[in-house]
């Protein structure tokens, strides 16, 4: 056996002059091994081991870039369109056993007002796990991982949600509705309940169409997404975009933003912020300056417009 060693670049002896100031490559080397029996046959195969080599990875460069405002990732596709199908299916059911519960009954402030509770629920869970997934976590984190690895991205790429198709951007919510909803739609009949159930969940679901929405500019809007935005019914442009301002610590509800103005006059989140460093040591990415990935590029196939 023979082992031989190959170098990209011929060895220099300490007497040849200046080192080469580029780092040092570790020798490759290449083993081959020879049998000394006879062979048997002049037709019988011979097989020599020899070491095989990987690409180094040291020189692999992910491919990195602005995302293209036409890429097909931002595409729905038949399953994404099912899963909003689906979850549409199941708030309608639940609104109607609401309605026919209410009109069963005679009664409707109940169940009319478990609605606008729902609504106000909505928005605070979108600010809080809004909140989570922008301070803790990162791509390989379990279950969550590809959402905070997108609303990181979301940060440095505000407009690639406005690109994203109605089915693409509302799936992922849409499927977990039709999964928590559907079993609430067979077993229960109560009108209060199902009111509440209906516009919160419902609200949860269109979260990220409002999100996009607020991205939008005025000019391109539909008139009436303007005048719930402008009504403060749904979270308006001017609203959301102090979220994406330094420090990036505040608006995080993005149903309404009606939250916003209780969440951040009373720095609830900054409380919740101390308790988990003070119990886990772990700090959220607010508590740091924004680093590059934070940084915001803005689309240059489009003239830019301000949002008012």
């Amino acid at each position: 056996m023979s082992i031989l060693p190959q170098h990209k670049y011929p060895l220099r002896s300490l007497t040849d002059g200046p080192t080469c100031p580029r780092p040092c490559r570790i020798a490759r080397l290449t083993c081959s091994a020879t049998t000394t029996k006879p062979r048997s046959s002049q037709n019988q195969l011979v097989i020599e081991p020899r070491l095989v080599t990987t690409p180094d990875p040291v020189t692999t460069i992910p491919s990195t870039g602005t995302p293209l405002p036409n890429e097909p990732s931002l595409e729905s596709t038949w399953p994404h369109r099912g899963w909003v199908a689906s979850g549409c299916t199941t708030l309608v059911i639940s609104l109607a056993k609401a309605m026919m519960g209410a009109a069963d009954s005679h009664v409707w402030l109940e169940p009319m007002l478990a609605g606008y509770v729902g609504y106000i629920v909505a928005d605070l869970l979108s600010g809080v796990y809004h909140w989570g997934v922008d301070n803790y976590g990162d791509a390989s984190t379990p279950v969550f991982g590809s959402q905070i690895e997108g609303f990181q991205g979301h940060h440095r790429w505000p407009w690639i949600i406005t690109r994203r198709q109605f089915a693409n951007n509302l799936y992922a919510l849409a499927r977990n509705v039709t999964i928590t909803v559907l079993p609430i739609d067979i077993l229960c009949n109560d009108p209060v309940a199902q009111g509440f159930v209906s516009i919160c969940a419902g609200c949860i679901m269109f979260s990220q169409q409002f999100h996009a929405w607020s991205h939008g500019t005025k000019s391109k809007l539909p008139p009436l997404v303007v005048a719930l935005q402008d009504a403060g019914v749904l979270v308006s442009r001017s609203q959301h975009s102090a979220h994406h301002k330094p420090p990036y610590n505040s608006n995080y509800c993005i149903v309404s933003g009606v939250c916003n103005e209780f969440l951040d006059k009373n720095k609830v989140f900054e409380a919740l912020e101390m308790v988990i460093f003070f119990k886990l040591g772990v700090r959220p990415r607010s508590w740091s300056e924004p680093g590059a990935e934070w940084t915001e590029e803005t689309d240059e196939t489009q003239p830019q417009v301000t949002v008012h």
